[in-house]
């Protein structure tokens, strides 16, 4: 069974969101997804208007998803990869290069993002209404 994994917020879901997981997911067998918790959300500078169980909970509920958990540091990915037996590690290409240091533990795939969608930019356009 191969095995695939990625990491995210997944606030306010779009289209970009499942398009990525289900495209992930085609890589393998299994797609596990790590929800970043509101705790950790702040530490990276962000803040999700849903809370973390809600978020959790939209992404358990897709067919494309097998399990979910909850990502807590940056630091947690190696022991989580090595743990479940991972053997894809999949992110969207704006994060293109910033996990090539998993190579030594699994294959590190950047999918292109879907154009014209993301969680910034629907946050933006809800400010200036």
């Amino acid at each position: 069974m191969k095995k695939v994994v990625t990491y995210g917020t997944f606030d306010l879901f779009h289209i970009g969101h499942l398009r990525l997981l289900e495209r992930l997911r085609n890589y393998g067998d299994h797609l596990t997804v790590f929800v970043s918790t509101d705790e950790f959300n702040e530490v990276k500078g962000k803040k999700s208007l849903s809370k973390c169980a809600d978020r959790a909970e939209v992404v358990a509920a897709l067919r494309c998803v097998d399990e979910v958990y909850f990502e807590t540091c940056w630091d947690q990915k190696v022991h989580d990869i090595n743990r479940l037996d991972i053997d894809i590690f999949g992110m969207g290409d704006d994060w293109l290069g910033k996990f090539d240091f998993l190579l030594p533990h699994c294959q590190v795939i950047y999918l292109p993002r879907t154009e014209g969608v993301s969680s910034s930019y629907f946050k933006k356009k809800l400010s200036s209404v």
